[in-house]
C-alpha cells in the first residue's frame, strides 16, 4: 500500500467509527427522551379478594387425632445381632462391612 492509500483507508475507517459513535448517541438520546416522557407510576399490589362462594365451602378438615406413642407390635430389631443371638440362629439384616484395606507403611527418612 503507498501512503496515499494507507491515509484513504484511515479516514474511512475514522469517519466509520464517527458515524457509528452518533448512531449510538442518537439512539440513546431518543430512548432517554421516550422514558422521559412517560409518567413516573408506581405498581401496587391490588388488594386481596375473596374467592367467589368462599362462605358456602367447607374449611379445611381437622388434623387427624394422633396418639403419639409407637405401636408396640413390632419391636425394632438391631442391623446386627449381639453374639447370643447369633448362637441362637439370628442372621444379620445388613452383609459384613468389606475389610479395610491396609498398604505397607510408610518408611522413615
Amino acid at each position: 500500500m503507498t501512503k496515499l492509500e494507507r491515509t484513504r483507508a484511515l479516514k474511512r475507517d475514522l469517519a466509520l467509527a464517527g458515524l457509528m459513535v452518533a448512531a449510538g448517541l442518537t439512539i440513546s438520546a431518543v430512548s432517554f427522551a421516550e422514558l422521559a416522557s412517560q409518567p413516573n407510576v408506581a405498581q401496587a399490589t391490588p388488594p386481596l379478594q375473596s374467592t367467589p362462594g368462599a362462605e358456602t365451602k367447607p374449611t379445611a378438615p381437622d388434623e387427624p387425632g394422633t396418639t403419639g406413642s409407637r405401636p408396640h407390635e413390632v419391636a425394632p430389631q438391631p442391623a446386627r445381632p449381639d453374639a447370643e443371638a447369633i448362637d441362637a440362629g439370628a442372621k444379620p439384616a445388613l452383609p459384613p462391612a468389606p475389610a479395610e484395606k491396609v498398604g505397607d507403611p510408610i518408611p522413615t527418612k
